[in-house]
């Protein structure tokens, strides 16, 4: 394991403060662990620039796709459990799917076979998010847009109603055929509502955040911790403005326990409850004394990858070269074809809104940062500090 370097480390802090003053973000934090220790924390700031609202340690973040790997952990619990195979067919938990048809050359036709949770956890589904791209893209935004209409209305859409509807859509391809990027996660969040015989929120509290002492990690922000829950901003001409809009049918101000709780993008957290996740991982399961997994599914967990085939389609995503996908999580196979530094075996994940996590289990290294503002992931920014990280090692 190499060590890092402290003063190279330091330069986080400038770095920030430039996307501050520059106006990318309006407000950032960032830590760095190895060995279970804590090398550098820096924030730089407003979570509500308006009120100038400083970004403080315990700021509260939405996480949207960073949910992912939480979700993808609750599975391996049920996976080590034998309470689900991965080669079971979806419509066994979820009746919606049953009877699936798939768009081949412009028609619709019956699947050949029936979507599996290994194609969930490797998005090889045929699941899509909405766009305009295909049918499958055309009428899932339609089912997003309805949930989100109808997130305040006295009958919202339930997890268990909303992906059974999904299993309703026509998929984009056979599953397995190829890898999309889409709401497979949120249907793993149903599967686990299912088969625990409890709410997917009520679960993760249960078998995940408490045990992690993850007290801020929740589909939702009570109103005693609303005032530290960040705004979010999105790029304007006229500069960063505040974003009101509930995407992915998750509601912006994350003010009541939602009806639909996505297993895609629907947790908040902070950098200090995210770490104690991320550090279970990379302890092979276990966290200070409480253990969550066992070392043999942790490594199953994170060291999956794609069936060689369909590498080309993840290679096609900027960030992503040099990764592999499996799990709900970006894996490095390949550093040398990679577009920042970086280890083999590293893994992690990021979110529409900037947040970001990764683990490098060669070097005992967490690298976490959590930002708000639309449309971010894996930024230019966030490829420069990974790059400060990973050269600080020595």
């Amino acid at each position: 394991m190499m060590k890092l370097n402290q003063t190279k480390l330091a330069r986080i802090a400038d770095l920030l403060q430039e996307m501050v003053e520059t106006q990318f973000v309006t407000g950032i934090n960032c830590m760095v662990l190895q060995d279970g220790q804590e090398q550098c924390y820096y924030e730089a700031g407003f979570q509500d620039s308006a009120n100038q609202i400083p970004i403080a340690r315990n700021t509260i973040f939405r996480l949207y796709s960073m949910t992912k790997p939480i979700t993808s952990a609750a599975v391996m619990m049920l996976l080590e459990e034998g309470k689900l195979d991965l080669l079971e067919p979806v419509q066994k938990y979820l009746p919606g799917f049953r009877n699936q048809c798939v768009v081949r050359n412009g028609m619709i036709t019956p699947v050949s076979h029936p979507v599996t949770i290994q194609n969930l956890l490797n998005m090889t589904s045929g699941l899509t998010y909405g766009g305009e791209n295909s049918i499958t893209e055309v009428r899932t935004d339609v089912l997003f847009q309805e949930a989100t209409d109808k997130l305040f209305s006295s009958a919202p859409i339930s997890t268990v109603e909303f992906m059974n509807r999904l299993g309703g859509i026509p998929l984009a391809f056979e599953p397995g055929a190829r890898w999309q990027y889409g709401a497979s996660a949120d249907v793993l969040g149903a599967i686990v509502e299912v088969v625990s015989g409890m709410r997917f929120g009520e679960f993760l509290q249960k078998r995940i955040f408490e045990p992690l002492g993850m007290k801020d990690t929740a589909f939702y922000v009570p109103k005693d911790k609303q005032s530290r829950l960040s705004k979010v901003y999105e790029e304007t001409p006229e500069g960063l403005k505040a974003y009101y809009g509930s995407h992915l049918a998750v509601q912006n101000r994350m003010e009541f326990e939602p009806a639909f709780e996505s297993g895609g993008a629907g947790l908040v957290s902070t950098i200090d409850d995210y770490a104690a996740f991320a550090q279970m991982l990379l302890h092979n399961g276990s966290f200070r004394d409480t253990r969550l997994l066992s070392p043999k599914t942790v490594e199953f967990m994170t060291g999956a990858r794609l069936n060689p085939a369909l590498q080309d389609y993840v290679n096609q995503w900027e960030n992503l070269p040099g990764y592999t996908y499996a799990n709900l999580l970006r894996i490095m196979i390949s550093p040398d074809t990679a577009v920042s530094m970086g280890s083999r075996g590293e893994y992690g994940w990021d979110g529409w809104l900037g947040p970001y996590m990764t683990n490098d289990p060669a070097n005992r290294l967490t690298l976490l940062i959590m930002q708000q503002k639309t449309g971010s992931g894996t930024t230019e920014y966030t490829r420069k500090i990974r790059n400060l990280v990973f050269s600080a090692l020595s």
